[in-house]
């Protein structure tokens, strides 16, 4: 292999372990009123199934991740997939709504520590100069996770009910271990290294990541049940599968543009998110829906990479210890946003698409003030 060659089969690796954590923390939106029926608790119930996944991650994240950090990377990441198959086969077989809740919680430690360990996993494996390219490969399964797996999931799940599709989660894990096994080369640990040198700038980049995400999730979270408001609830899978593409071809963007204006994609994500939103508070036909659709995941594709990009350009090689802030920053506010659009939801549901898109100003008024990161994501090398 030519060394300026990306090392591809171990990065799909990497990419389809993303994918899994994708689909295991939000597959639930997709499925939240067939679960809350089955579960016999209210949609804003089955709505908490997010929030703890998401509380446990921002809340483990940090201590979790330096906690494992000396500890053989490659090992790491094979019991990080074999919790993913043990507690999503339990969510597919329990009857207990209390049962899955703690399986949930589970599922969210297990993820606090699998975003951070893949994206610098994916960056140091990658030839010089190729780290920023190797960690959007790796993230592309976020898009695609939201492109293929979630609607197919939702699909899955309307067709022979919603537990195989977490069982379906469980069992294609298992070919995904092997794979692991067998092409992921192993890396060395490092030596724990504070971060406290690229805090001033990381405060404002983790402030935009938090704001982002809870905008973005109050209103994901609740998608059918917003759907169902419109009138359009028959549209939910459709809808994923439009936003999912839409994901994937956002990724693609940034990855061509990121290391040339890495502020302006910042500040471009949560513009277009707030336009597509509003589109949709506004839509009254299914045309439009879609294009809402369309416009929210194209800017939503390549809001992460963007984020964990920018995080490996400030702190360089404390990239681990700092990408672990940025998942912690995310998920708090993912069970900030599913937990406050419950509360909308059941109190003012007309309000929800609003209040989701005005909270899109903050990361981009903060991306306009932000100045321009430097250095270089292969630092993360050493």
């Amino acid at each position: 292999m030519s060394q300026n060659t990306l090392p591809w089969r171990a990065l799909l690796a990497l990419t389809l372990t993303v994918l899994l954590g994708c689909l295991t923390e939000v597959l639930p939106a997709g499925l939240l009123l067939a679960m809350s029926e089955d579960l016999r608790v209210s949609p804003s119930a089955a709505g908490q199934l997010v929030t703890v996944y998401a509380v446990t991650t921002a809340a483990t994240a940090v201590p979790l991740t330096a906690l494992t950090s000396r500890l053989p990377r490659k090992h790491v990441l094979v019991a990080l997939v074999l919790g993913f198959i043990a507690t999503n086969l339990v969510i597919a077989l329990s009857p207990s709504y209390g049962v899955i809740l703690c399986a949930r919680v589970a599922s969210g430690a297990i993820t606090g520590v699998m975003w951070s360990l893949v994206a610098v996993y994916a960056m140091r494996i990658a030839p010089p100069r190729q780290a920023g390219r190797a960690l959007a490969v790796a993230m592309a399964g976020t898009p695609v996770g939201f492109a293929v797996g979630v609607p197919a999931g939702t699909a899955l799940g309307d067709l022979v009910g919603w537990r195989w599709s977490f069982a379906a989660m469980g069992l294609i894990a298992v070919p995904l271990l092997c794979w692991i096994l067998t092409v992921l080369p192993a890396i060395t640990t490092e030596r724990a290294r504070p971060t406290r040198a690229a805090l001033p700038m990381l405060r404002p980049v983790l402030a935009m990541v938090f704001v982002y995400a809870l905008g973005h999730n109050m209103l994901y979270t609740y998608l059918g049940p917003t759907l169902a408001r419109l009138a359009q609830e028959k549209l939910l899978s459709t809808a994923l599968l439009v936003f999912g593409v839409a994901a994937v071809c956002g990724i693609l963007a940034v990855g061509s543009t990121m290391d040339r204006n890495p502020r302006a994609v910042l500040g471009w994500c949560p513009l277009l998110t707030a336009a597509g939103i509003v589109v949709l508070a506004v839509s009254d036909d299914a045309a439009t829906t879609l294009m809402a659709c369309a416009v929210w995941g194209l800017a939503f594709g390549g809001a992460p990479t963007a984020f964990q990009s920018v995080t490996a350009l400030i702190a360089g090689r404390d990239a681990d210890r700092a990408q672990s802030l940025t998942i912690a920053a995310w998920n708090g506010a993912v069970a900030g946003g599913a937990a406050v659009g419950g509360v909308v939801l059941d109190t003012a549901a007309p309000a929800l698409t609003w209040t989701a898109a005005a909270l899109m100003t903050v990361p981009f008024w903060m991306a306009t003030r932000l100045p321009s990161p430097t250095g270089n994501a292969a630092d993360v090398r050493g």
